[in-house]
């Protein structure tokens, strides 16, 4: 395995280019205000939730539009200065850190919904609206964005990660779920890929090349999503068991007798306790299934019955149902804040958050023997899992000041990632690439392919410009 331990072997060296007065000059003559080198200012967008310190970029461009995004490029590009974008800093893998130097291209002023068209259920977006923002312009509507990666994440980071989350057992990713994009190259010229029509046979995919890419291929300006109706009923329900096995072999067994279920979270007793304490619950500190079922009212009760009768089976109980609105709201709030919960159970600690995915029969294997090692080891960790579809999240609670707890976590993570690969499974179900998996990316996806990336990326960004050090090294 190629698995780094340290920040210089995730990046082989942080090579901040130069960036010249006359390019900074030239962004506050187009910008004015909107650009800034202020220091408080760099710095915000000079970190994300990873662990990583990195040196902030030397300017941010606030931009409201697409001209403002293909003129703030255009200048890097003539520069030959780095580009890296920025929505609302959530992400986990390194994604946003300068590690090249450059400027930040913060898009959250690009927040409007473009168009609702209820009829072919679909939005077109720009790339600073949060995913909660959409789906409360959507609620008069009866209709609902369904991709739930728990931070309130931008939606043009969603398709650069290529993000899923608690929802995509039902409804897949946003590899299924974006249509089209409009896309600012490395050369500042503004493209559009796909169209509102949900099939197409025209030309190379370059809307699914687009999403997943990090930013590494160009800035995602405005984005064309799949909507879909409320269901007619929705029930939510947790369950504890006596192990984490247990709790792991009923989402086997759910997913292969075909129960569309929605949403089926996995929380260890670790992390129950975290929640408990940060939202004032009362949730049993044992293993727990957090489920949801959408449909008619009368299939709704169908597979929960059938969830309850096979969790019963591996010793499930203390079912415990929600229905309303505000009950199913507190349920998953809660769990959308584990990993704020996790971090203030040791105050001063950052964590090293780590996903990966591996084929559904496979599950058990690599989450158990992944949880004994973490158990061995004595670092403090929290374990989620959108294990519907055999996706799952470590989180290793260091001493930012500890080599040694850091050499721990990374040990973890890297024979967690070994082991998913091992079974068939990737490097990251969700998180992305970013810097921290770099080194995984070639163990998965072999040499070949990874000359085949370098190949596009130099064919579309020649002058290395957009979002440099991510994904591969060139």
């Amino acid at each position: 395995m190629n698995a780094p331990t340290d920040l210089t072997q995730l990046v082989p060296a942080i090579d901040q280019r130069e960036v010249p007065d006359a390019l900074i000059d030239a962004l506050k003559a187009r910008f004015a205000t909107q650009c800034s080198t202020a220091a408080a200012v760099r710095e915000q967008h000079g970190r994300d939730e990873s662990s990583f310190s990195v040196p902030p970029p030397a300017a941010v461009v606030f931009a409201h539009s697409t001209q403002d995004v293909a003129d703030a490029v255009a200048l890097a590009a003539r520069w030959d200065v780095p580009v890296i974008p920025f929505g609302v800093g959530s992400s986990l893998e390194g994604h946003l850190l300068a590690v090249q130097g450059g400027i930040s291209i913060d898009v959250a002023g690009m927040n409007r919904v473009l168009s609702v068209n209820a009829e072919d259920l679909t939005v077109t977006v720009q790339p600073g609206v949060t995913r909660k923002q959409l789906n409360e312009e959507l609620k008069s509507t009866g209709l609902f964005f369904p991709i739930d990666p728990g931070a309130d994440a931008s939606l043009g980071g969603m398709c650069a990660t290529r993000a899923s989350g608690t929802n995509a057992v039902r409804y897949g990713t946003m590899r299924e779920n974006v249509l089209a994009l409009e896309v600012v190259t490395a050369s500042g010229e503004v493209i559009r890929t796909g169209t509102r029509a949900r099939k197409s046979s025209a030309g190379y995919d370059l809307t699914r090349l687009f999403v997943g890419s990090e930013g590494t291929l160009g800035v995602i300006t405005e984005v064309t999503l799949r909507i879909y109706p409320q269901p007619e009923a929705i029930s939510a329900a947790v369950c504890s068991f006596p192990s984490i096995e247990a709790a792991v072999r009923t989402t086997i067994q759910v997913i292969q007798l075909g129960v569309p279920i929605a949403r089926v979270e996995l929380i260890d007793r670790h992390t129950v306790r975290m929640v408990n304490q940060h939202s004032k619950l009362g949730l049993r500190e044992e293993p727990m299934l957090l489920m949801e079922f959408h449909g008619s009212p009368a299939s709704v009760q169908e597979q929960a019955q059938t969830v309850q009768e096979i969790a019963s089976e591996f010793g499930g109980n203390a079912f415990e149902w929600a229905t309303t609105p505000e009950e199913r709201t507190r349920l998953w709030t809660a769990r959308h804040n584990a990993y704020f919960a996790a971090i203030q159970s040791r105050p001063g600690c950052r964590a090293i958050s780590t996903d990966t995915c591996v084929p559904i029969s496979r599950l058990a294997d690599c989450l158990l023997d992944s949880v004994e090692e973490a158990e061995a080891s004595g670092l403090p960790y929290f374990l989620v899992g959108h294990v519907g579809d055999g996706n799952f999240h470590f989180g290793y609670l260091l001493d930012p000041d500890s080599a040694d707890e850091r050499a721990t976590a990374e040990r973890l993570n890297h024979t967690l990632v070994a082991r998913a690969l091992r079974l068939g499974g990737t490097c990251t179900g969700e998180h992305g690439v970013g810097l921290h998996k770099m080194g995984f990316l070639v163990d998965e996806a072999g040499a070949g392919a990874i000359d085949m990336m370098r190949t596009i990326k130099r064919a579309l960004d020649p002058k290395n410009i957009m979002n440099p050090g991510k994904i591969f090294a060139l």
